[in-house]
């Protein structure tokens, strides 16, 4: 965590603090807006973040902002100047971008295989479901392209929580977060074929999570991310041209 200056707040303030419609508290409220205006790039890499405009959007104080930016900047997202104050983080290198990956493939291959032994009949719905829409885009259904990077990044949060290790799923979710903050800068441009190509990956990664496979399920999750790893190289390369 930062040195950010947070107001003093009694010992039992985050059991009592408010909560808004949802169940979340403020600073979750706050947190979850804000990461999703930086990984749709509603808020630019580089861009300043003003508190006060952000506490009048969702009508809330600063201070759950502020707790909010904290958090994010623990991950990395966000990064504070003094006299300025918190801006987006800049945008990924395309050698950073491939060194994500490589991460990737030493983890998740792990989490994938520990999540297919554990799978439970709520996560085995989830996943029929997130096949519904992988199906979709390969069908090219309307608004295709959406649904499969919600549907995406549900499959890697299934996967992640699945693993049973919550050092394993907080590294997980962080770094598809920085992933995704990259891919909203050129989604519209290089590889326009990725999605029907990573659905059908995603479909035996799904197979095997079904099957409780954890040897397919760690082999395929691997072979997705090493392909992946390739396209992303490859539409990097555009950008730096």
């Amino acid at each position: 965590m930062s040195d950010l200056p947070i107001m003093p707040m009694p010992a039992d303030a985050t059991a009592s603090a408010p909560r808004p419609s949802g169940g979340m508290t403020l600073v979750e409220r706050a947190y979850q807006h804000l990461l999703s205006m930086l990984m749709t790039v509603k808020i630019a890499p580089g861009e300043r973040i003003p508190i006060d405009t952000v506490a009048r959007q969702l009508g809330i104080s600063q201070t759950p902002i502020r707790e909010a930016l904290s958090q994010l900047e623990a991950e990395k997202l966000v990064y504070k100047t003094t006299n300025v104050g918190y801006r987006a983080s800049p945008q990924m290198t395309p050698e950073e971008v491939h060194d994500l990956y490589t991460l990737r493939v030493l983890i998740e291959p792990y989490a994938a295989a520990r999540a297919a032994e554990h799978m439970d009949d709520e996560a085995l719905a989830i996943l029929q479901s997130i096949q519904a829409e992988m199906d979709a885009v390969v069908d090219r259904d309307e608004q295709a392209f959406a649904r499969f990077a919600e549907a995406d990044a549900q499959l890697h949060r299934l996967i992640a929580r699945g693993s049973g290790n919550r050092l394993i799923e907080e590294t997980i979710e962080r770094l598809h977060s920085h992933l995704q903050i990259f891919r909203s800068l050129y989604q519209n441009g290089a590889q326009p074929n990725a999605p029907e190509v990573a659905a059908r990956e995603h479909q035996l990664i799904i197979a095997a999570l079904l099957a409780h496979d954890p040897v397919a399920a760690e082999e395929s999750v691997r072979q997705h991310l090493t392909s992946s790893q390739q396209r992303m190289d490859r539409a990097s390369g555009t950008l730096r041209s």
